[in-house]
C-alpha cells in the first residue's frame, strides 16, 4: 500500500463541513477512537456538505428526496484519541445527473495532521420510489462551482482510483 502524504494547510483550504473534539465514549479497547466513530464523523461531514450545495433537511422533506451512500472507502492515516480536536475537510471530485462523487478528509488540529480519509460515492434519491433522481437545479450549480474550485487546487486528490460517480 502506498503511503498518503498529505500537506494539512492544503487540505485546511477546502471547506470546513465538520468539527468536534474526541469524546472519551469513542474510545475502543486499544485506548484510540473505534472505527465506527470516523463512519459517523465523515457522514457529519457529508451533511455539512449537503448543507453548502442546498440540500438540506428541510429541502429534501420538501421534495420528498434523500440520499443514499453507494460506495465508500476509508483509509486510516495516523491514530485519533480521546480529547483531541479534529475537523472535517470536503472536496468534490465529480457528478452526474444522479450521484455525487466527494472525499472527506479528517485533519487532526492537535497532531497537525491528516489522520484520515472518507471516499464516497452517493446518489440522489425519489423517496416515493425509493430510486435515483436528478440532483436539484441549485445544487448542481454549486456543485459544479466546487468542482471547478477543487480542478483548480495545486494537488491530486487520494482517491482510491475504482470509484466513480
Amino acid at each position: 500500500m502506498t503511503k498518503i502524504l498529505l500537506d494539512i494547510s492544503d487540505v485546511r483550504r477546502l471547506p470546513l463541513t465538520h468539527a468536534t473534539t474526541i469524546p472519551e465514549e469513542y474510545l475502543d479497547a486499544m485506548g484510540h477512537m473505534n472505527v465506527m466513530w470516523y463512519t459517523h464523523l465523515f457522514s457529519l461531514g457529508m451533511g455539512g456538505l449537503f448543507d453548502r450545495l442546498g440540500i438540506t433537511w428541510e429541502q429534501l422533506e420538501k421534495d420528498q428526496a434523500g440520499t443514499f451512500a453507494l460506495e465508500s472507502h476509508i483509509r486510516y492515516l495516523s491514530e485519533v484519541r480521546v480529547g483531541q480536536n479534529v475537523e472535517i475537510h470536503s472536496r468534490v471530485l465529480g457528478r452526474t445527473e444522479k450521484r455525487f462523487h466527494a472525499i472527506h478528509f479528517m485533519t487532526n488540529q492537535d497532531k497537525h495532521d491528516v489522520s484520515a480519509t472518507f471516499e464516497v460515492v452517493g446518489a440522489y434519491i425519489d423517496m416515493r420510489s425509493r430510486r435515483m433522481a436528478a440532483l436539484p437545479d441549485e445544487a448542481v450549480r454549486r456543485l459544479d462551482a466546487l468542482l471547478s474550485d477543487h480542478h483548480q487546487l495545486g494537488w491530486e486528490a487520494p482517491a482510491c482510483g475504482v470509484m466513480r460517480p
